[in-house]
């Protein structure tokens, strides 16, 4: 009854050991990289590698990946052969293996374009009826995944989930004005009006799709921390965020004031997690009124397991340009 984990080294990868460990449930841990919750090393993109790990698993929660930080220092091949060819060797050999569970880890990043409205148009109330629109070469690859998870469900009748996740990193914001602007903390919480979660709530919504999977056989959902807004307010938010969240949650202002903060002029997109919550039976504890309390309160933000795992990085080396080192890809 053992539970594989693939980039168990990373920031999500652990997080999943570490709380499967913790529940004392079996947990395999894969990853290319050794860390102190994996247990296999080796790449996702080496079958041999995959069919040896596979071997007694009964579901797999699939972390590994190149993120959107990698554009810039990892070629577009470099990105296939780990995105699409990695995951397409773990679901052929857990259909082979008639693994229970397949959960993926996508990303809101799959929606690409389609979060941008036209200058003037309201807030994009993203839901999983959105139309993906790509705009680099993870997002590419991400979507393409995402085809090939509902492919294995229908064809090889593997139970899969796939989870859109939004913003959890630690790391600072990939916008270099948004990181002049603003203190790193008061970009996170503004963020979890609609597009940041805690990774705590990441994790419990992966150890429910793992139970949901067998009923569902394949579903998407976006997993991001639950919005105070409603699909009115987008037009105001888009043009005027202070006052919209001055009226759903009042409280804020003062602790903002407190550290010399400032809300979001305007906000372009909220990501809706109503499906997840609705049929995986998700519920996310941490979101922008409950972080207002711990502000109130003089708490840290983060989740107790969001501090243990704390900022993990991208790369290998620091880098001039910083953690996001977003330019144009290499071929």
């Amino acid at each position: 009854m053992t539970i594989l984990v693939t980039g168990s080294s990373g920031h999500l990868g652990e997080a999943l050991v570490r709380t499967l460990t913790a529940q004392g449930r079996a947990v395999s841990g894969l990853d290319i990289r050794p860390g102190a919750f994996t247990h296999l090393i080796g790449s996702i993109t080496d079958r041999d590698v995959v069919r040896g790990a596979m071997a007694g698993v009964t579901a797999v929660l699939h972390a590994a990946t190149l993120h959107k930080p990698h554009v810039a220092t990892h070629s577009r091949q470099a990105f296939v052969d780990v995105n699409i060819s990695g995951t397409l060797n773990l679901l052929e050999e857990a259909a082979a293996a008639y693994v229970a569970a397949f959960v993926y880890s996508s990303t809101t990043s799959v929606f690409g374009d389609a979060l941008v409205p036209p200058r003037g148009e309201p807030a994009a109330w993203v839901t999983e009826s959105v139309t993906p629109v790509p705009k680099n070469i993870y997002g590419v690859t991400k979507a393409a995944t995402e085809d090939l998870c509902q492919l294995f469900a229908r064809n090889q009748a593997l139970p899969t989930i796939v989870l859109r996740v939004s913003r959890f990193f630690p790391e600072a914001d990939d916008d270099a004005a948004v990181r002049s602007a603003y203190a790193d903390s008061n970009t996170k919480v503004n963020e979890f009006l609609h597009r940041r979660v805690d990774v705590e709530d990441v994790v419990d919504a992966h150890l429910k799709a793992v139970a949901h999977a067998s009923a569902a056989r394949f579903a998407k959902y976006i997993i991001s921390a639950t919005t105070p807004f409603s699909r009115g307010d987008m037009a105001e938010l888009r043009s005027n965020a202070p006052q919209v969240v001055r009226r759903h949650v009042p409280d804020y202002e003062r602790e903002y004031a407190r550290r010399g903060w400032t809300m979001f002029d305007g906000i372009d997109r909220v990501y809706v997690n109503d499906k997840a919550r609705t049929e995986l039976g998700w519920r996310p504890r941490h979101d922008f009124r409950a972080l207002v309390a711990r502000l109130k309160a003089d708490e840290d933000i983060r989740s107790p397991l969001a501090q243990a795992i704390g900022s993990k990085g991208y790369h290998d080396r620091a880098l001039q340009q910083g953690p996001y080192p977003i330019g144009v890809a290499r071929s």
